[in-house]
């Protein structure tokens, strides 16, 4: 037996030492050297001998590329180094003056740059440790993405682990970053599988990938004809490279892919000649481009240079000129938002601009409409701008028939029939009426979205189904909902509206800052709610706050500052907070930072949970550490702080125990959260 052994061990690693390199060659070179149905024999006997001796899979074998079974949600993680946004140029005159600032911040008038395509594709960030593909993450904001390490795995042109090179060892850490692209022919033979199946068709290529990559289950992700270009690297420790293009000839040797029309070395004419080589061969390429990225060669360079807040001073995207076509308005609608505004909408003879059929597009405003003339019946130009929101640039009047009508804003809502004002200093018309069905829904579907108490199974349809049959009126109905009453809607079944009642039930705990976000105030995102919950700590002082205590914070403007103390003053609104109060909603306060009596003690903490939980489901320990101050991150490096292990922990566990990183288990990890 143990000479069976041997052999299958041996077959095993031939067997994945060769997939992976055929792997290579099709994926990556786009020259493979043996057949698809060889390709395919060799990896069903290797998938045969893992499932029969599963102690021969190793972490990186071609086997894991199949997927996985579904997980219940997607974690997060957080960037070692943030994944910036570039600067946008739009002509020549963009790209001279870029060159300029960092010539004269340089003293360096002959400057080498290095010119990428800019792929239309979804931002990933892939981690190798000691040469192992050990997480994948989505850009997410920027500071933290999405954990899809699973669904990465499945991208054949992904490496899942590092070999040594003539040139270069292993390094001990490398964080590399690239476009997830679909190829234009895979999207297209794709949507017409879809279209044979009965599913809605995918708008795009960019958001195929991105739906590919946000599956929950990586076995359909498997399934999607996904592939990767990098672009660069976050933090590296072990790999010593002096420039950009240097980087991309050591991730060649790694078994990158690195997108051939990649150019180095040039002058910033030659910069501007590559891009209109790029731009004539924008529609031949395989993949959808929309301008290409200039990034100053030397990393010595980069790093005199610097960053900004939110880009880079070593790079920028030139875009390619936005796409636009001519159609005709046929009608002209008025939408009402969430805060009141009412938004008109050109009904538009559909068109495809760049590569979507684009049927709507937005007229901003009343003043906007006025400045373009713009008619029902108009022949008119539109673009995506920046490739991705339809609007109408002008209208072309010399294809005017005499059939055009001129459009007038309603004078009283559209839904509601209410008052309709224009707001000082505001461009919108808004519906004052506070109970307008329209602004209602919209209101409640923030309220339960991901920012605000993120109620599970609570999602638009339901809410505006649950209003129109009078079932809720108010944020606070939704804590007065009966599971009877539910079950008895069509399609709600008896399970449906359980889970319902325990999500809501789990939702009633909520932070100081996701409970103003969640109420929707005009002009007070996420940022501004932060804002207020650090100064006032609890919602009573924020309510008995006014114009100028709100207007003294140091980043909230005078239009936040009236827009909170109006909802706070207001009579319907107080009624609201306070029927949520008696509801046993509880606002956890925010802790002054002067406070003396020592750090909770989870806050700032990175903590990693493995195993299963058996008094909470993961989403709820995830809520009760971000209320705790903790940062949930999918993955035990030297930098965690603590590991929660629930039954049947694996290998995260002995990690951690490697490391010397703190364990507990389940009611230690209850008693810290009760100690907050």
């Amino acid at each position: 037996m143990a000479l069976i052994d041997r052999k299958l061990a041996q077959e095993a690693a031939d067997l994945q030492k060769a997939l992976t390199r055929h792997n290579y060659r099709y994926h990556v070179l786009d020259d493979p050297e043996i057949s698809d149905a060889e390709y395919d024999r060799m990896m069903n006997r290797l998938i045969a001998i893992e499932e029969e001796y599963p102690s021969l899979s190793s972490p990186d074998s071609p086997t894991r590329r199949v997927g996985a079974p579904p997980v219940e949600a997607f974690e997060s993680a957080a960037h070692t180094l943030p994944m910036l946004s570039l600067d946008n140029g739009f002509n020549d005159g963009d790209l001279m003056d870029f060159h300029h600032r960092v010539s004269k911040l340089l003293l360096e008038k002959n400057l080498l740059y290095i010119a990428e395509p800019k792929l239309d594709g979804v931002a990933v960030e892939l981690r190798y440790e000691n040469g192992l593909l050990t997480l994948a993450t989505t850009r997410g904001d920027g500071i933290v993405g999405e954990v899809i390490t699973e669904n990465v795995k499945t991208i054949r042109s992904v490496p899942l682990s590092l070999f040594k090179t003539e040139h270069h060892g292993i390094p001990e850490f490398l964080e590399v970053r690239g476009e997830v692209i679909i190829n234009r022919e895979d999207f297209a033979a794709l949507n017409q599988y879809r279209l044979k199946m009965d599913q809605p068709v995918f708008a795009n290529p960019r958001n195929a990938a991105a739906g590919s990559l946000r599956q929950l289950d990586s076995r359909i992700t498997a399934k999607r004809p996904l592939n990767i270009f990098v672009y660069g690297a976050g933090s590296v420790k072990g790999l010593e490279y002096a420039s950009h293009s240097e980087l991309f000839k050591i991730l060649q040797t790694f078994n990158f892919a690195v997108n051939p029309l990649i150019r180095d070395n040039l002058t910033i004419h030659e910069v501007l000649e590559h891009y209109k080589e790029l731009e004539q061969k924008r529609k031949s390429l395989p993949y959808e481009i929309d301008g290409m990225v200039v990034k100053v060669d030397s990393l010595a360079y980069q790093q005199q240079l610097g960053i900004k807040k939110r880009s880079p001073r070593w790079a920028i995207a030139y875009k390619f000129p936005a796409v636009q076509e001519t159609t005709t308005i046929v009608d002209i609608l008025v939408q009402v938002g969430r805060t009141g505004t009412l938004t008109p909408i050109a009904l538009l003879e559909p068109v495809k601009v760049g590569g979507v059929i684009v049927s709507r597009a937005t007229l901003h405003n009343e003043d906007e409409i006025a400045k373009k003339d713009i008619r029902i019946n108009d022949t008119v130009l539109v673009e995506r701008a920046g490739d991705v929101i339809p609007k109408v640039v002008k209208v072309i009047e010399s294809m005017r028939n005499g059939s055009e009508k001129k459009f007038v804003m309603p004078k009283a809502c559209p839904v509601c029939a209410g008052e309709v004002k224009r707001i000082r200093g505001e461009a919108a018309l808004k519906c004052i009426n506070a109970s307008c069905p329209a602004q209602r829904k919209e209101r409640i579907v923030h309220f339960v979205s991901k920012g605000g108490f993120d109620i599970d199974g609570l999602g638009r349809k339901l809410v505006e189904k649950l209003v129109e049959e009078k079932m809720i009126a108010s944020f606070a109905d939704i804590f007065y909902l009966e599971k009877d009453r539910l079950a008895a809607m069509d399609r709600m079944a008896d399970k449906s509206a359980g889970n319902l009642i325990q999500a809501i039930e789990t939702s009633r705990k909520i932070s100081l800052p996701r409970f103003i976000f969640a109420l929707g105030i005009d002009h007070t995102g996420e940022n501004a709610a932060a804002l207020l919950a650090d100064v006032f700590h609890s919602l009573e002082n924020l309510r008995k706050a006014d114009v100028a205590e709100i207007e003294k914070i140091d980043g909230i403007g005078p239009k936040t500052a009236a827009a909170v103390h109006d909802f706070f003053v207001s009579p319907e609104n107080a009624a609201v907070l306070d029927q949520l109060l008696a509801k046993g909603v509880e606002i956890l306060e925010t802790k002054k930072k002067a406070d003396n009596q020592g750090s909770p003690p989870l806050k700032g903490k990175r903590i990693v949970l493995t195993g299963k939980l058996e008094t909470m489901t993961r989403s709820e320990a995830k809520k009760a550490l971000e209320n705790a101050g903790a940062k949930l991150v999918s993955s035990v490096s030297s930098k965690t702080d603590l590991v929660v292990a629930g039954k049947s922990p694996g290998s995260k566990r002995d990690k951690a125990a490697y490391l010397g990183i703190k364990i507990i288990d389940e009611t230690a990890f209850s008693s810290l959260l009760k100690s907050e």
